[in-house]
């Protein structure tokens, strides 16, 4: 039997879709939902399933971003070749990506005993939903919002490329929530702060869901489940990102704030009383 039926897939799915690139936490609400639904949030397969369709939300990304994608990427190869592109913008841009997703990496890979086991606890997520919510309103009151996008660094890639470490190993932190601060703290405005968030996500969970690509085809979880879940994650996931554009474009991140505290609140009651397995 496999540890998640196809109507399962379809809601954690649709769950991923909706909060990957949310500042709320997908892996939060993705164990969340899990725990509601009696799967097995610390199988080593069910932690894979998670990983493998958040590649559903990153081609949503892909497709979304496409024009900026190809831009970006025919920059750096014709900079490979020709000495005189490597002054343009978004050459430099698409090695300050590559450099920023190494610190995830090494921590992912040195850290994976922790991030599969301990860390994995539905305690873990509510503490890390309402202190993240903490951090995400100062970085939005502190932040100045006066730097767009064609202003970033090095220095901005790398620190909010580091920043994706927290929701690493705090679930429930949020990567979306914990790059959106760091870059908001750095002055970039919200709009230029979510852009970021999205193509320095690319990398990292590409990887991820293909190296967890294995365990998730293994004994616990079937390939037909996985392919649902990363296909109705993507559609969603699509539809989330413009809606998410627009709403930052005029609003600030204090629902998003609201809420996470909201759930978070909940999460700890539903653990203290029983109801969810941690």
């Amino acid at each position: 039997m496999s540890a998640i039926s196809v109507g399962q897939a379809v809601v954690l799915g649709v769950v991923e879709g909706v909060t990957e690139f949310l500042p709320v936490s997908s892996t939060g609400h993705l164990k969340i939902a899990e725990g509601l639904m009696d799967i097995p949030v610390d199988d080593k397969s069910v932690v894979a399933f998670s990983a493998v369709i958040q590649v559903g939300a990153i081609a949503a990304v892909l497709v979304y971003f496409f024009k900026d994608i190809k831009r970006i990427v025919s920059a750096w190869f014709r900079g490979l070749a020709h000495r005189e592109e490597r002054y343009h913008h978004d050459y430099k841009f698409a090695w300050w990506v590559i450099a920023a997703t190494v610190p995830i990496v090494v921590v992912g890979l040195a850290a994976k005993p922790l991030i599969d086991g301990p860390l994995a606890s539905l305690w873990v997520v509510a503490g890390s939903l309402i202190v993240g919510s903490a951090v995400m309103w100062c970085a939005d009151q502190m932040g100045r919002h006066k730097r767009g996008e064609d202003d970033t660094s090095f220095k901005d890639a790398m620190l909010v490329g580091c920043s994706q470490i927290l929701a690493l190993l705090f679930p429930g932190f949020s990567r979306s929530g914990a790059t959106m601060s760091t870059a908001l703290v750095l002055d970039l405005d919200r709009v230029a702060a979510t852009r970021l968030s999205f193509f320095l996500g690319i990398p990292a969970l590409t990887g991820a869901g293909l190296y967890e690509l294995k365990d998730a085809l293994g004994a616990s979880v079937g390939a037909v489940p996985l392919a649902v879940g990363t296909i109705v994650s993507f559609v969603v996931a699509y539809a989330s990102i413009a809606w998410l554009l627009k709403f930052v474009a005029k609003h600030s991140f204090n629902a998003f704030v609201l809420y996470r505290i909201a759930v978070g609140v909940l999460l700890f009651g539903l653990l203290g009383t029983g109801v969810l397995n941690a």
